[in-house]
């Protein structure tokens, strides 16, 4: 500690005297670049410095993005990717066999048929909604994976299985272990971002992009539906320019001698690493997510023409520049229970889908004519669908399934116009090649050329990993 005669100021004395935001708890980013260079070739059991370098995985990759169009509440896969004419034929009758029930009050027995039209689509001739015409237009692009499985029985459950690998709290999501385990190819750009719905957090809300047990520089960070995106980039008017980078040499100094004095203090080297991305940010973060920049041609692919897909196309849109530009892993988020069905499906559903259809087929066009699909991942799904009975007679709707569901994906190694797996008939259960979360984690991971039990870390004495159960490397998905 220093005494009242020792001129010299603490680091904690200077950052309570300073009022810089964001930018004032970062680097000099301008005096001291550094050059990225690849790390080990693989994933590293135990590592020594946290940062985002980009590190070269196991294996030879096919993907080396991921764009995860996160539908929160559960899409209704039988009324738009799983066609059932068991359920048509039976439409009204009592329900032939046994039900899981999630909301039991409000149950009926009563078969309810999909009120919309089915056709072929694509070369594949992929059988799919008339409530997703566009998507449809992709059908030569996509696996349809129709049977996903969770088999827990809420959201908050069901999502944290699909994020985090597993049902409790705590834990790091998918998005967290590719940046820790791959770094990112930009150093002016987090690996890992979330883009917010404008009506609310989805249910578990930061957890959707938590780092967990990680170190907190692969926590995801927020992008905001409207300006200012991201919070707290822009320096006080009265300390941008050379006001800041003289504050920020200094607070270089000061961190770098704290370092030299209290060797291995991983946590603080990694609150060291995050505060120079943010200060990289300042001009990276604004250009990537300038629209500005775009054609009125792209604008309106994404449907930014019209106000129904406005908001949503933008931030496909976004997301496109986004992993153009180094970034490891994307999610774009629909707002809480914005697909949870339980009454008013027939007008609710045809809402939904008109929000992120257009966007969501413009994302994987527009990836493909710009070289970029083959090495991206696309993922298109929630964390359940919906049972073939009606729900609340009153207000008709469909409850909770997380026992047999549908996704799809794209890109990154994925076979393209490919239709996998299957529920019964009545859509309720997963009963062909079945894909439960771990085994879709395990894939995901093969595709970005990790070995799911090489991608550690160690925590509180033991070594925890994105799977720690048995899984399976879905093989059939592969193109």
């Amino acid at each position: 500690m220093p005494t009242n005669n020792d001129k010299r100021i603490s680091r904690r004395r200077f950052l309570a005297n300073q009022s810089l935001g964001m930018g004032g708890v970062a680097f000099a980013w301008a005096l001291n670049e550094r050059s990225l260079s690849a790390a080990p070739k693989r994933p590293e059991l135990t590592v020594k410095t946290f940062n985002n370098d980009p590190r070269q995985p196991d294996s030879e990759p096919k993907a080396k993005a991921m764009i995860s169009l996160w539908m929160q509440g559960g899409p209704s896969h039988i009324d738009l990717f799983d066609p059932k004419p068991k359920l048509t034929e039976l439409d009204g009758q009592s329900f032939p066999g046994k039900i899981k029930y999630d909301n039991a009050a409000q149950a009926s027995s009563k078969v309810l048929g999909s009120p919309w039209k089915f056709s072929n689509h694509g070369e594949c001739g992929m059988e799919l909604s008339e409530l997703i015409p566009n998507i449809a237009t992709i059908a030569d692009e996509i696996t349809l994976i129709r049977s996903m499985h969770t088999g827990v029985n809420n959201h908050g459950q069901s999502i944290k299985a699909l994020q985090t690998g597993v049902t409790q709290n705590g834990y790091p999501t998918i998005g967290s272990w590719l940046t820790y385990g791959l770094g990112c190819e930009s150093n002016s750009l987090p690996p890992f971002m979330a883009m917010i719905d404008p009506g609310q957090l989805p249910v578990e809300g930061v957890a959707n992009w938590s780092n967990g047990y990680l170190p907190s520089i692969y926590q995801g960070t927020v992008i905001r539906p409207t300006e200012p995106r991201i919070l707290n980039l822009t320096p006080p008017e009265k300390l941008a320019g050379k006001p800041q980078e003289r504050y920020l040499s200094l607070l270089d100094k000061l961190n770098k001698r704290h370092i030299e004095n209290r060797p291995g203090e991983l946590d603080f080297s990694a609150r060291v690493e995050m505060y120079e991305l943010a200060a990289r940010m300042q001009v990276a973060a604004k250009e990537a997510m300038d629209l500005s920049q775009e054609t009125e041609e792209t604008k309106n692919l994404y449907g930014m023409d019209d106000p129904d897909t406005t908001e949503y196309g933008s931030r496909c849109l976004i997301a496109r520049r986004l992993i153009e530009r180094g970034v490891r892993f994307v999610q774009v988020y629909t707002q809480n229970q914005y697909w949870d069905h339980h009454g008013g499906i027939l007008k609710g559903l045809p809402s939904s889908c008109k929000k992120v259809d257009k966007p969501s087929a413009a994302l994987v066009k527009d990836l493909k004519r710009r070289g970029l699909l083959d090495s991206t991942v696309v993922h298109w799904g929630g964390e359940m669908g919906r049972l073939p009975v009606i729900q609340n007679e009153a207000n008709i709707g469909r409850d909770h399934n997380t026992y047999g569901f549908s996704s799809w994906v794209a890109g990154g190694g994925f076979k393209s116009g490919y239709t996998h797996g299957a529920t019964d008939e009545f859509g309720h259960h997963a009963v062909e090649n079945v894909v439960n979360h771990f085994d879709y984690h395990h894939t995901i991971l093969h595709l970005f050329g990790i070995r799911p039990e090489e991608l550690t870390y160690e925590h509180n004495g033991r070594l925890r990993k994105l799977i720690e159960t048995e899984s399976r490397l879905v093989t059939e998905l592969l193109a």
